[in-house]
Formats: structure tokens, sequence, C-alpha cells
């Protein structure tokens, strides 16, 4: 079994229980299931970083013995941001245990009574009609220029403007653009 093959199976696993640990109402277990995805996407990062070669700014080696610099920016970025996240969690977790002794997250009233309520407009949202059933009809809300949500003025429908940017409209003797319109 080569290297790569046991780690490719580690971080399958790692990502496995981060995914499940992340799924319990428990905020401890949400940051122990956090903290395992982080360390399966670094692993992940080390396998895609192929096989080890010199460091890249050393330069004295041909391109083909150099490691790739970039997988290792990006662990140390997933590094830094799963440090960040997980002292996120680490204060939510302190402040729920302060104010209810407990790190499990309840439901709130708004989420069991959005669960409990019939699903009547789903129904009713599921009625759909046919394209040949509309005789013609526009489909649209804003049909005419009286009810349409955005109005484009021109300076001369405002009182009070002089504008004097140039139009494409002819203003004397046919001319188009540069003049100015009063």
């Amino acid at each position: 079994m080569s290297v790569s093959l046991v780690l490719i199976i580690i971080m399958g696993i790692l990502f496995a229980a981060g995914v499940y640990a992340m799924l319990e109402r428990s905020l401890t277990r949400v940051l122990i299931g956090f903290l395992l995805l982080g360390n399966a996407a670094n692993l992940f990062l080390l396998v895609v970083m192929g096989q080890p070669g010199e460091a890249p700014f050393f330069g004295v080696g041909s391109p083909d013995e150099m490691s790739d610099p970039l997988p290792q920016a990006l662990t140390l970025t997933a590094i830094v941001i799963t440090f960040a996240v997980s002292a996120f969690l680490l204060a939510l977790i302190y402040r729920s245990w302060q104010l209810g002794q407990a790190d499990t997250v309840h439901d709130d009233e708004e989420d069991v009574a959005l669960r409990e309520r019939v699903p009547s407009g789903e129904d009713a949202m599921n009625d759909e009609t046919s394209i040949e059933d509309q005789d013609d009809e526009v489909t649209t809300d804003f049909v005419g220029t009286a009810t349409a949500p955005i109005t484009v003025l021109q300076h001369r429908d405002i009182a009070g403007i002089r504008d004097d940017a140039p139009t494409d409209r002819p203003t004397d003797g046919g001319a188009t653009g540069g003049g100015e319109q009063r």
C-alpha cells in the first residue's frame, strides 16, 4: 500500500467523521467535526501536492525536482481559517454554556411552527396551468408604464434642471450631436 493511498483513506475517514459530527445538535461536537474537516482538507492538499521535492525558491535544481508551492500556501491558509473559525466556535460554546448551562442547540418556536404548518400552500403551487390555457394573457406583473418599477426620466421631464450634455437628436439644421437643447 503506497503512502498516497493511506493518506487518501485517512482523508476520507476524516471527512466522513467530520460531517457526521457536524450534524449533531451539540456545539462541542460541531467544533470537533469542524476540526476533523479542517485536518481532512489539509491532508487533501498534501496529497494534491504530489511527490516531495526541493523548495521552489532554492533555484538550483530543475523544475521537475521542485515541489509545487501553491498547495503549501493553500494549506497554510486552511490552517489559519480553521483556527479562526475554531476560536469563534469556542466563544459560542462558552457563551452558550454561560447562558444555559448546556451547549445543545434547541429548535426555535418559529421552526416548530413552520414544521407543523399544513402544506396547503404547496398544493396550490403545484396546480400549474399549461401555456395553451392562458389564451394570450400577459404573464408579467409590469405591463404598463404606469406600474413599471423603474421609470426612465429625461432631462426635459424634470423642471428646473438645465442639461448641457450633448445629445443624439438633431438640434439645428439636421446636425446630430454636440448641440445644446434649450
